[in-house]
């Protein structure tokens, strides 16, 4: 009888501890289930990491005139400066440590990626829910704007907003977002739609309640995950946009640092052998961008009910 009371208490014990989850719990252990996203979000880790403190762990300030000197440029990998110091990765055409000149670009990609997709997650939000919510003519215009605008490559309008603003870490930022904002503005219409159309929207819309409440405390809540989604991809997506078009001169000046630039500044070596001052920055702006779509990936498979195991 006591053993039987035992497994009783046991049971019951395993199922609260079942029932008592978490949803962050839940989440965190379907998504780091998985080993590929578990390595991708390591190795982000790790270049955020770099990309934040890039000022004081790299070996060089490479963008310090006082301590670059043209005298080291273009050593291979593993040579040592007229200082003293090791170029680990080699030298650019400036006498740049390329280990500190990728630290840093890392910083300045990172940093206009997740700012532009921060930006123009905000204002595709806010005018799909506006066109979801409300409908009507007000739907018909967005989407129509919407449409005009994703008829056109993104890198295409960055080159045109460019060429008028001119060159600069927020001149790029705001091509970005002006390129960006309508990927949002779909998504989030299309899955506010599916959910204007169920009860609970119905029912607050009966008991009278505000449209602010409605669209922030009912609405929004459901929208968020394809968005967070959509937003980690396109964050990708402008780290790739923002090295195209410095690459092709047309995004940051060459005083800032950037993965574009240096992949550019080394383009016209590549013949004569110095493959180090295009390679090394290509590497690292491919192992960003291919970790960053990875955890988008796993995400989309997690947060996407239909596709709960």
């Amino acid at each position: 009888m006591s053993t039987t009371g035992e497994q009783a208490r046991q049971a019951a014990a395993i199922a609260q501890s079942a029932t008592v989850q978490t949803p962050l719990r839940r989440f965190l252990s379907d998504f780091f289930e998985s080993k590929v996203a578990t390595a991708a979000v390591a190795v982000f880790a790790i270049i955020l990491f770099i990309a934040i403190f890039a000022p004081w762990i790299s070996p060089q300030n490479p963008y310090d005139l006082m301590v670059v000197d043209v005298m080291d440029s273009r050593m291979p990998p593993g040579e040592k400066s007229l200082t003293g110091m090791t170029f680990v990765l080699g030298s650019d055409g400036a006498g740049r440590d390329m280990l500190s000149a990728i630290f840093y670009g890392l910083r300045t990609s990172l940093g206009v990626g997740v700012m532009s997709g921060i930006i123009a997650l905000g204002i595709g939000m806010a005018v799909g829910l506006a066109a979801a919510y409300f409908g009507g003519r007000t739907d018909t215009l967005i989407m129509r704007v919407v449409d005009l605008q994703l008829s056109f490559p993104a890198i295409l309008i960055a080159l045109i907003l460019l060429s008028i603003l001119g060159k600069g870490v927020d001149k790029i930022i705001i091509a970005l977002v002006i390129a960006q904002w309508a990927y949002y503005a779909r998504t989030v219409r299309g899955s506010a739609l599916v959910e204007r159309s169920k009860e609970y929207i119905e029912a607050a819309t009966c008991l009278a309640l505000s449209h602010r409440r409605i669209v922030f405390r009912h609405l929004l809540p459901n929208v968020l995950p394809p968005l967070i989604v959509v937003g980690t991809l396109q964050t990708a997506h402008a780290i790739s946009l923002e090295a195209t078009l410095s690459f092709l001169g047309v995004g940051l000046p060459q005083t800032e640092p950037s993965l574009g630039l240096l992949i550019s500044n080394g383009f016209e070596y590549m013949l004569s052998g110095k493959y180090w001052i295009s390679f090394f920055p290509g590497v690292a702006l491919l192992i960003t961008i291919v970790s960053i779509n990875l955890v988008g990936d796993q995400l989309r498979d997690v947060l996407n009910p239909r596709l709960e195991r």
